[in-house]
């Protein structure tokens, strides 16, 4: 796309590359990491990317030190918490001027909500889960949620019914505590990567829709606008 540009920042652990993707009325930047399989290039996150362009919001996706080297094995967790932090400082950088969302798909997403937590992200406005992975597949549970209540700022979760790594049953008792500071957005039929079944009667498009039209309206409401 002509307004993506590749950036590199000091992750703490080496250099790692960010691709910064921002339309010319932007007014939003969502600083995505990317889930623990698959890098910030993976077709689900440039689709993500384009739509939430679309919709003026700017994206800045980054990959952690262990993609950048190929490796399939995600760092320990100072390390990832250390990258999400260094990348919020790129995007400030970058883009200083727009207000910034953290978050990402699952680990990515995951790891922002524990740097917000830590006081790692003193000025994002919000963070955006696209999939909280809850818990492991077939082993339900709330622990990864124990951080979230100390999370200061407001959080949107964008969940499909069939995902295996968060029971919404589990999740919503969750979420109900912390009033309006969660959002649960539920994406019917959607896996953890949000993929529908063709019984559903829904296309792939639809829902990538779906997921930037709920991500967009939150921001506005969460950023005044």
């Amino acid at each position: 796309m002509s307004d993506e540009r590749e950036l590199r920042f000091d992750s703490g652990a080496g250099e790692v590359s960010a691709l910064l993707r921002r339309p010319p009325h932007a007014w939003a930047l969502f600083v995505c990491g990317h889930g623990a399989g698959a890098g910030m290039r993976h077709p689900f996150l440039a689709a993500v990317a384009d739509r939430l362009a679309e919709r003026g919001v700017a994206t800045l996706r980054y990959q952690f030190p262990y993609m950048e080297a190929g490796s399939r094995r995600p760092d320990h967790r100072p390390v990832l918490l250390a990258t999400v932090a260094a990348a919020d400082r790129a995007a400030a950088d970058a883009a200083g001027d727009l207000p910034r969302l953290a978050g990402g798909k699952s680990m990515g997403g995951r790891m922002a909500s524990h740097a917000a937590a830590d006081g790692l992200l003193p000025e994002a406005c919000g963070l955006v889960f696209l999939g909280f992975p809850l818990h492991p597949a077939g082993r339900p549970s709330t622990e990864r949620a124990a951080h979230l209540p100390r999370v200061p700022c407001g959080m949107l979760f964008l969940q499909g019914t069939r995902d295996k790594l968060a029971d919404l049953a589990l999740l919503r008792p969750v979420l109900a505590p912390l009033a309006e500071r969660a959002t649960l957005h539920v994406v019917d039929g959607g896996d953890h990567s949000f993929g529908v079944l063709k019984r559903s009667g829904r296309e792939g498009e639809e829902v990538l829709d779906e997921l930037a039209e709920a991500t967009a309206r939150w921001a506005r409401r969460v950023l005044g606008g």
